[in-house]
């Protein structure tokens, strides 16, 4: 996620989305507390921490260390996990190409690359902030134990993995009502840098939709793993009144421009405390 924010702070510099006009909270480069050459190296510090982190994970999953004399069924693994290799690969690719720009990008040839102005940033925010970030440690602690199954069998035979891809689709949904605001917030600098966000493409109402349908199915969708798990797993309900104002100010107002930006950090809020109460019902589930 640092690593993320920082090449976007870079890029989007770059690429001319940030600049005199820019009406969300202080950017960096930007503002000229560091320059573009400073924030592209914080990113790749970053990014570089995070990649040996995943390499370690990768070892972790592909090797079973558990303890077999207490006649745990756990058995050997060696190497490293193809399946965290190409999480921890892909997340790292989608950092840098999330704004795109010339580094590192533009040195094999991809620089004209950017999921987020190419109006694909909701999808990669709901898969990676929402599916990838919540199935993944799940998967690791199964692989850790000697499970070998694919991710497909784990889904459709593991209780442990099957749950928590249900509670990844409303971590999923609140993520990307984040960006949804955001970039609602940033469209009309947006058009001018050519970012083609979907507020960009489908307009403002489009945009005050989607982060309705983002957030109500995310309560919605409490009653139906209280269906089929617990009645604890809607504690989140009680995040609501948090709710209640982004709501009212991004899906159903008309606030626009800088009046957002208390909604962003809101609907970051929001989404802790969800998912605190979230794991709360879980545990007690």
């Amino acid at each position: 996620q640092l690593g993320t924010n920082l090449h976007n702070d870079y890029a989007d510099f770059v690429k001319g989305a940030d600049d005199h006009r820019r009406i969300g909270q202080a950017r960096a480069t930007q503002r000229g507390w560091l320059t573009p050459l400073q924030t592209a190296s914080g990113a790749t510090l970053c990014l570089g921490l995070a990649s040996a982190i995943g390499l370690y994970l990768a070892y972790i999953a592909g090797t079973c260390t558990a303890d077999t004399s207490n006649g745990s069924t756990c058995t050997s693994m060696y190497g490293l996990d193809k399946a965290t290799l190409f999480i921890v690969a892909t997340s790292v690719f989608n950092a840098v190409a999330y704004t795109g720009g010339p580094y590192p990008l533009g040195y094999i040839g991809l620089g004209s690359i950017s999921i987020g102005y190419s109006g694909l940033g909701d999808i990669f925010v709901f898969l990676y902030f929402g599916l990838v970030a919540t199935l993944g440690v799940p998967y690791l602690y199964l692989r850790s134990c000697g499970n070998t199954e694919s991710a497909i069998l784990l889904l459709l035979d593991n209780e442990l993995f099957r749950r928590a891809l249900h509670a990844a689709i409303p971590v999923g949904n609140l993520a990307t009502a984040i960006i949804v605001v955001n970039n609602l917030r940033d469209r009309k600098t947006d058009i001018g840098a050519n970012k083609r966000t979907l507020a960009v493409r489908f307009g403002e109402w489009f945009a005050r939709i989607e982060y309705a349908v983002l957030v109500l199915s995310s309560y919605a969708f409490l009653f139906a793993l209280a269906k089929s798990y617990e009645d604890a797993m809607i504690l989140p309900l009680l995040s609501l009144p948090v709710a209640m104002p982004q709501l009212e100010a991004v899906a159903f107002g008309d606030k626009d421009g800088s009046a957002l930006n208390d909604h962003v950090g809101g609907t970051a809020r929001l989404q802790l405390l969800f998912c605190l109460l979230l794991v709360l019902g879980i545990q007690l589930s």
